[in-house]
């Protein structure tokens, strides 16, 4: 129902003059502009290029991020040795280093790339350093007590514990990614959805401008689902996913 509202609104606003009709067409336009693109392979390259950046970047500062994440919160001395550092480097907008990664990169892949990384390593790699902080002490006493070694500790205590803290992790930088890949495109220029909606805005075509913002979103929406359905799945075991039958 808010679906329907919110493009019943999209409809009417322009239609009565409350909203401009040249700068913000009607649902009824954009609409079939959008079904048109499907046909369209140029759209599906853009698309293709928008995702290949996302999920490039997002996997490389996964396999960096989680590991190191782990180990810092394992080490009381190495998180006070960096902990400065992460606070740093954290609040650094990944778009005030664009004219940085063209300089080095120049309009390529690996720019985007660059950006995607740097935004979404530092959510990944504090919600594993506090998922290991978390982890309840009185589990790990017990298993110590059971004989465990802290090789067997880590993998049954505290990596199923830290587990929920980087699938959030994960699930924000994802968010975040697609967010730094569609940036960077209409910023600098790179090949991708971005850029398209550069192009289409520049020709003053507002029906295909706004059929492409509303695929940025769709795009947005089902990586969002798959992301949180991956995680159900994997963390099906975990008390905040785990349903309780009567």
């Amino acid at each position: 129902m808010g679906v329907v509202a919110a493009v019943a609104l999209w409809e009417l606003l322009p239609r009565l003059g409350i909203l401009p009709a040249e700068y913000i067409p009607p649902a009824s336009v954009v609409l079939p502009t959008l079904l048109g693109l499907l046909g369209d392979g140029a759209f599906w390259s853009d698309v293709g290029a928008t995702l290949s950046g996302w999920a490039i970047g997002l996997a490389l500062s996964t396999v960096v991020a989680v590991p190191l994440g782990l180990l810092i919160g394992t080490s009381a001395h190495l998180h006070r040795a960096t902990r400065v550092i992460i606070e740093f480097f954290r609040p650094i907008p990944s778009v005030a280093l664009i004219p940085l990664a063209i300089l080095v990169f120049g309009i390529t892949l690996d720019m985007k790339i660059f950006l995607i990384v740097f935004a979404t390593f530092w959510p990944i790699l504090v919600q594993s350093v506090y998922g290991v902080q978390d982890v309840d002490p009185v589990a790990r006493d017990t298993a110590r007590s059971f004989g465990l070694t802290r090789r067997e500790i880590f993998f049954h205590v505290t990596l199923p514990s830290a587990a929920p803290y980087v699938a959030t992790g994960l699930r924000l930088a994802s968010a975040l990614a697609i967010v730094l890949a569609v940036t960077a495109e209409l910023v600098a220029g790179a090949s991708g959805l971005g850029r398209s909606i550069l192009v289409a805005q520049s020709a003053g075509a507002s029906d295909l401008m706004y059929a492409l913002i509303v695929v940025t979103g769709l795009v947005s929406l089902l990586l969002s689902a798959a992301m949180s359905a991956a995680e159900r799945r994997l963390l099906g075991w975990h008390q905040t996913h785990r349903t309780v039958q009567s």
